[in-house]
Parts: C-alpha cells; sequence; structure tokens
C-alpha cells in the first residue's frame, strides 16, 4: 500500500498502526524505499540498519497484544554520535570509523523500551564540530530542498533524512545550536531541551557543560511526544534533572514575547529580517503581546562560546589516543604512535579546536580566556534570568541567513562560526530553546527554509511547545 510519508507525523503513524491501515513492517519499509531513492544525492545516511525487519517484528507484537507505546514503531534516524550497542558510532570520524558501541545510551534504551524503530545513523560534522557537515570523515551531506547547498550542522544528517522523508523523527545533539540550525535550514522542528533535561550517558562528548541530545520532528507535537519520553533523572549522568527541579508558574493563554532587536543590526539577511517581522505580526494576531528587550551582554556570547567550547573539546578528545579503542596508527615509539594516529584520525576542524582549546586551557592563559569566559557566561545567564521577569519567551530569527551553499564558508571558518549567533545563548544558559519553520526565503527558482527560535527559561518547554503550537496552527 501506499503510505503518504511527506504529511504523516508520528502522532497519526500511530493512530494508524492502531486501526490497522498498515503494519510496523510495512511503515518501516516505506521509508527504506524513500531512502534508496533520495538518499545518493542527499547522503543523509551513514549506514542502513540489517536488523530493521526484526525490530518490526517486534514492535508489531506490542501492537497485537496491547502494550504499544506511542513511539512504537516509529522509524527514527540516529546521529553517529549517539551509542547503540553492538552498532558502529563513529561520530563521522576516521578516529572512530570502526568502533562499535559497547552500550545503550540512555536516550537509545529509553526508545528501546517504547518500541521505537532505528533506520540507521547519520552524518554528521566530526566530533559534532561544525556548523554544515561538511567536516565529515565520509562525505557532504546535501540539503534536500536544495543539493548545492548545506543540510546546517553539526546534525545535519539527522535533519536532512526527515526533511528527504528518509524518517518520521530523529535524534541529534546540540551544543551550540547544532540541533536548532540544522532544523531550520532544512525546515522541520529542532528542540535544544534545558541543560540536564535528557541524559548525556552514551553520547560521545564534545563539550559537555554545553552538549544536549535534541530531537528533530515535523511538528511541535510531536517534539513534545519525544521529549516525554526522553527526559528525566539518570544515575548514569549526574547532571540530569527532574520536572520539578525548577520551579513553574501556571501557563497562559497570552504570553509576552521579548525581542532583542539591537543583536540583529549587522549581518541578518533582509529576507529573514522580512520573514522574522511577518512572524511577529502573527503572533500579535494570536492574541500574544510583543515588547522589545534589551541583553547587555549578548554581543560576548559567541566570544565566550569559542573560548570554553574549544576547552572543553581539548579535554573530551585527549582520550583518543590510539592506545584504548579506535584508530591506531604504528609510529617508531609510544609517542609517535599518539602523533600519528591522532595526525591522522582527526580532521582538519577537530584538530583546530582541540588547538584552540589546548592554547586557552594552558597556564599561561587560563585566567585570561577561560577563566575570564566562564564569568561572562554568568553575566549572560544572568542577563537572560533578569529579563524572564518581565517575557515569558525571548525571540529571534534561528540563523542569520538561509543554507549557503556547499564550499562557501569552508575555508572561512569565522564566517562558518558567526552562523551561531543566535544559538549558542541557550547552550552557555542552560536554557531551552527550540526553532520552528517560519516561511522561506527565494535565491533564484529555489524556496529556502527560514525558523524562528523560541527560548524558555529553565525548565520551561511546555511554554516552548504551547507557543510553537499556536505558532503552526497545531490543535
Amino acid at each position: 500500500m501506499s503510505i503518504d510519508l511527506k504529511n504523516l507525523t508520528a502522532k497519526k503513524a500511530h493512530e494508524d498502526l492502531l486501526a490497522k491501515k498498515y503494519t510496523v513492517l510495512e511503515l518501516a519499509n516505506a521509508y527504506v524505499e524513500n531512502i534508496k531513492k533520495r538518499d545518493p544525492e542527499v547522503h543523509a545516511y551513514l549506514e542502513i540498519f540489517d536488523d530493521i525487519e526484526n525490530q518490526a517484528k517486534k514492535a508489531q507484537e506490542r501492537f497485537d497484544n496491547g502494550t504499544a507505546d506511542v513511539l512504537t514503531g516509529i522509524p527514527f534516524a540516529i546521529k553517529d554520535n549517539i551509542l547503540i550497542e553492538g552498532k558502529i558510532a563513529s561520530a563521522s570520524s576516521k578516529m572512530l570509523e570502526n568502533y562499535h558501541a559497547t552500550y545503550d545510551a540512555t536516550v537509545i534504551k529509553k526508545l528501546k523500551d517504547a518500541g521505537a524503530i532505528f533506520l540507521g545513523r547519520t552524518n554528521m560534522d566530526e566530533f559534532a564540530m561544525g556548523g554544515s557537515t561538511e567536516n565529515s570523515a565520509f562525505g557532504t551531506t546535501h540539503n534536500p530542498h536544495d543539493l548545492t547547498r548545506v543540510p546546517g550542522g553539526s546534525s545535519g544528517g539527522s535533519a536532512a533524512a526527515l526533511a528527504m522523508d528518509g524518517c518520521l523523527v530523529a535524534l541529534g545533539t546540540d551544543t551550540g545550536g547544532s540541533v536548532r540550525q540544522p532544523a531550520s535550514f532544512c525546515g522541520v522542528v529542532g528542540l535544544k531541551p534545558t541543560y540536564g533535561a535528557i541524559s548525556r550517558h552514551g553520547l560521545i562528548a564534545m563539550g559537555s557543560s554545553l552538549d544536549q541530545a535534541g530531537p528533530f520532528a515535523k511538528t511541535v507535537t510531536d517534539i513534545e511526544i519525544l521529549f516525554s519520553t526522553l527526559a528525566g533523572r539518570d544515575m548514569m549522568d549526574a547532571t540530569t534533572i527532574s520536572s520539578d527541579t525548577y520551579a513553574k508558574s501556571p501557563l497562559k493563554k497570552s504570553l509576552t514575547i521579548g525581542v532583542p532587536r539591537h543583536t540583529m543590526e549587522k549581518g541578518v539577511d533582509p529576507q529573514v529580517l522580512v520573514n522574522f517581522e511577518e512572524s511577529l505580526t502573527r503572533l500579535k494576531k494570536l492574541g500574544h503581546t510583543v515588547i522589545d528587550i534589551t541583553l547587555p551582554n549578548i554581543g560576548y556570547a559567541l566570544s565566550v562560546y569559542y573560548v570554553l567550547m574549544p576547552a572543553e573539546v581539548s579535554s573530551n578528545l585527549a582520550r583518543f589516543d590510539g592506545v584504548k579503542y579506535g584508530l591506531h596508527v604504528n609510529g617508531k615509539n609510544s609517542i609517535e604512535d599518539y602523533f600519528a594516529t591522532r595526525a591522522e584520525g582527526f580532521g582538519k576542524e577537530a584538530r583546530r579546536r582541540i588547538l584552540l582549546g589546548t592554547y586557552v586551557l594552558s597556564s599561561g592563559y587560563y585566567d585570561a580566556y577561560y577563566n575570564k569566559a566562564n564569568a561572562v557566561r554568568k553575566t549572560i545567564t544572568k542577563d537572560f534570568t533578569d529579563v524572564f521577569t518581565q517575557v515569558d519567551v525571548v525571540l529571534t530569527p534561528t540563523t542569520p541567513t538561509p543554507a549557503f551553499k556547499i564550499g562557501e564558508k569552508a575555508n572561512d571558518p569565522l564566517s562558518m562560526y558567526l552562523a551561531d549567533i543566535f544559538t549558542v545563548t541557550a547552550n552557555l544558559t542552560g536554557m531551552p530553546a527550540i526553532s520552528i519553520p517560519s516561511g522561506f526565503a527565494k535565491e533564484g527558482s529555489v524556496s529556502l527554509p527560514l525558523g524562528i527560535q523560541m527560548t524558555a527559561p529553565h525548565g520551561r518547554e511546555d511554554i516552548l511547545f504551547t507557543l510553537g503550537k499556536d505558532f503552526l496552527g497545531e490543535k
């Protein structure tokens, strides 16, 4: 039978499976067939798993015996830095090209318990370092809306898989916008939850104080379903929080939305600004209040991020030494083994960030850079906390431009880093943020997706879901 993948959501698929309109295997196979058609030109996937039929059989049994969960039988794409026991988890790096995970990440365990189907692992920037998925050791992913453009990064493979109807929902990770930016570029919904809301256990670490697993979906309703399944305390991750860690005031029907216009004065594409103003008009018509706000220290956010993140990268990637696991290259002695392994195993962007992080952590510069950046991080967090006494949500574009051309920024890392200007604050402050599709920009004959970003106080994903569903007209 023919399944309308383009308009299918996880919620609708669950209803269809309950109504026996099709089986779990038929649903999974519909995605596999579409992947065969589209993925040769998009390259969203690194591997399609060979046990999909067996997964589908187990999920179908749950529908047949009445124990199916809302995510039972739902086909997922999983970013290549999230461990699935027995499967390769390479983080799109030669360093881990043949590494097979020895255990499940907590998010994977929860999805397995729910009966989800894992279609395969998706391409990404190496060790999640990049904003374009051009830094993968295994080739570039292309944006399904325009194959000459990037899908965003570092979770570009997951976003592209969803946008090309190569999965129903997907998982990525977000360190400085790595779920939200590709969600915007590919025209889907992407959530970066409150720091600690979803366990990091079993995620290949990049920046431990910044990383969070985050879901992609076509609707905010599906994102809410995914979040409720994945969130919660985890004994394996001491940074996790419970739903009552942060105090919550009752949800209001009419919300106050703060707009920091001073952050949009330079470097923002005119079509992005027009779309943003149209989005504000839509929110006002829905009964919400929009006011201008000031975040005095937000101008330092990108600089702070690009001190702290490489420092944490330098520490986290020190474990890849050619001894414990992963790639090993022989040298004349053990120290040469180490140098040769890291030189061959890491790509250019990974090496750049390791060097930068090692520099800011070195004895002569630790206080001047790393400690100072941490102090400014606290100040930026206080700015947001203060603003949230006046508003319920802070609204910005997700990205300053639509998806850029493949290769356009490859030799200009600073230009690439500026693409994170609106997204890094949520990771620095630990606050939740969501990217919602808001329209399109015209580039010749091509329509490129745009997104708006909503940021809420700690633990207030419920505000993001309420406003996001309202904006998209979801019931």
